[in-house]
């Protein structure tokens, strides 16, 4: 029997199914829906994490168009062992994925949107004819792309059309709704797409007689914008639900199967560390794009952080006060950490409030709610507060590469500097390390936002060095706490011990830096390091003044 191929980047459920591609079966999706029978569903969860397969398979499931041939494409899976399998092929369904809307402006944005809306109409053009006079009037402005064609309304206006033809209600899957509304908000021109994408989503969900179920998908929770604002029917499903928490994301059990079918399973551990670590409601998730990827390439490295849009992100870092760096820092060094997250938001308040941060990083699966999660007490003002962590290896390394191209220049002015160190080359290093602040103070103010700098060179270097050293940042040791200690994995290779001064004066540079030497042998702060066994320690002090550094070492 010939063996099934690895899924990287199919979308579309009959193309696997039918091209014979390695399938998780997620099916029970259906079965689960219908049981609940919610009007309109918006599922959150972040990219790659199976959202638009998971679309594609219920257009495939509920469609009348082409019913017994979408059957075959069900048989032998969950599903089709289910009381709900006789609700297959009874809808006509319309589904639309605005995940590549990204125009720069909205003149530009909204010829994306006309070209979209156009090539769902053609999907349906065979029964333009047999509609009355004036729906094959609108529907023909909307072929044509004619200025007076209704665009706004059109979604609705199209099920109202598939109703008149089939006489039976429609389905609307909507895939990553809040992609453009976010890219919007990137690009400047926010106001307009949020008066349209309003109106366009609220006339096809709330107040549609043509409607049967409606279901979105996209990132966050953007429930205040007023998109759905008197939508009593709509039901939200986050990554903090229990509901539906294992269909979007691989089960460990899943996982094993596959590594097993491919006969990849001896690596499992290595797996689990880089690639699991989500939490969705109860249930414990791999990264499904990272997992398929990693089988088709055969290589642990970061997949899923490299292809994920970060713009919003870095942006709301640029706007970011001292204490979510701080946080960040503590993040990646494992730590977790109690956060609000709030009942959904605006995009305008995520630059606006340093809180809103961990929300968009919850949601778009940088960070996950931690399995030690304290007990809330539900009569608490407070039940909003959750436990934060990085999920896993893979995402512990984007925040450190993120932080090293951003901030330090590139990655490989950063190479130069852990070369040069572990060369004994310190004028180079002394050398190199200038060059990075004067990059990193293009982004920060030296005199303000010392700490802050601080943080991200030591976020930086966890990702950098991850696998190779253990860094560790203001941990006490003998009497007092060190600033930077770079630990090598083998207890038999150097380790290296930093402090920092900053000096008011350039002409105090090298008092300072020698200072900082001295700190480390008076206050013990190798005591640690030679407790692990390690005998090879560098001692560097290094001083600052405004773009300038000095660097001495023993």
């Amino acid at each position: 029997m010939r063996k099934k191929a690895v899924p990287v980047g199919i979308e579309d459920f009959k193309e696997l199914i039918q091209e014979g591609y390695y399938y998780i079966d997620k099916t029970l999706l259906i079965d689960e829906m219908l049981m609940n029978r919610s009007k309109v569903t918006l599922f959150t969860r972040p990219r790659r994490f199976g959202k638009t397969l998971n679309m594609s398979m219920l257009k495939y499931f509920f469609d009348v168009k082409d019913k017994e041939e979408n059957k075959k494409l069900f048989e032998n899976l969950k599903v089709s062992d289910s009381e709900y399998m006789s609700e297959q092929g009874k809808y006509p369904v319309i589904f639309i994925s605005l995940k590549d809307l990204k125009g720069n402006t909205w003149e530009e944005n909204f010829m994306l949107i006309k070209k979209h809306i156009k090539n769902l109409y053609m999907e349906f053009y065979g029964l333009k004819d047999k509609l009355n006079p004036i729906f094959k009037n609108d529907f023909e402005k909307i072929v044509m792309e004619k200025e007076d064609a209704d665009w706004i309304y059109s979604l609705k206006n199209l099920s109202n059309y598939l109703y008149e033809y089939y006489r039976k209600s429609v389905i609307i899957l909507i895939d990553e709704y809040d992609a453009p509304i976010i890219n919007a908000f990137d690009k400047g021109y926010y106001n307009e797409a949020i008066n349209f994408f309003q109106t366009f989503y609220s006339s096809a969900l709330k107040t549609n007689n043509s409607l049967k179920y409606g279901v979105l998908t996209g990132i966050t929770r953007i429930i205040k914008e007023g998109i759905f604002s008197g939508l009593n029917n709509l039901k939200v499903d986050t990554i903090l639900n229990k509901k539906y928490s294992e269909y979007f994301g691989l089960l460990e059990s899943e996982v094993i199967e596959m590594l097993d079918y491919f006969g990849m399973k001896y690596k499992i551990e290595e797996v689990k560390e880089w690639y699991n670590g989500y939490l969705f409601g109860e249930s414990e998730v791999y990264n499904p794009w990272s997992i398929v990827n990693y089988i088709d390439n055969g290589e642990i490295k970061a997949y899923w952080a490299n292809v994920s849009g970060n713009t919003l992100l870095e942006n709301m870092l640029d706007h970011a006060g001292e204490s979510v760096y701080d946080d960040l820092k503590r993040f990646t060094d494992g730590e977790s950490i109690e956060k609000y997250i709030s009942d959904g938001t605006t995009i305008k308040s995520f630059l606006n409030n340093d809180d809103e941060i961990w929300q968009l990083l919850l949601y778009s699966g940088y960070l996950t709610k931690d399995e030690k999660q304290k007990e809330i007490d539900v009569t608490s003002e407070y039940t909003d507060v959750y436990n934060l962590r990085i999920p896993n290896k893979e995402i512990r390394k984007y925040f450190g590469n993120m932080f090293l191209n951003r901030f330090f220049g590139t990655e490989v002015k950063t190479n130069i500097l852990i070369k040069a160190l572990e060369n004994g080359d310190i004028k180079k290093f002394e050398k190199t390390l200038g060059e990075i602040m004067i990059n990193m103070l293009s982004h920060f103010d030296l005199d303000k936002e010392m700490e802050k700098i601080y943080q991200v060179f030591m976020i930086g270097l966890v990702g950098f060095l991850m696998g190779k050293y253990e860094i560790i940042s203001n941990d006490e040791s003998g009497y007092g706490r060190y600033d930077l200690a770079m630990i090598p994995i083998k207890s038999n290779e150097k380790a290296y011990l930093m402090e920092f001064k900053i000096s008011k004066t350039k002409n105090e540079m090298e008092k300072r830096a020698q200072k900082a030497l001295k700190q480390i042998d008076e206050k013990k702060y190798d005591t640690k390091l030679k407790a692990r066994g390690i005998k090879n320690i560098l001692k560097i002090g290094v001083a600052f003044y405004g773009k300038e550094v000095k660097v001495v070492f023993k």
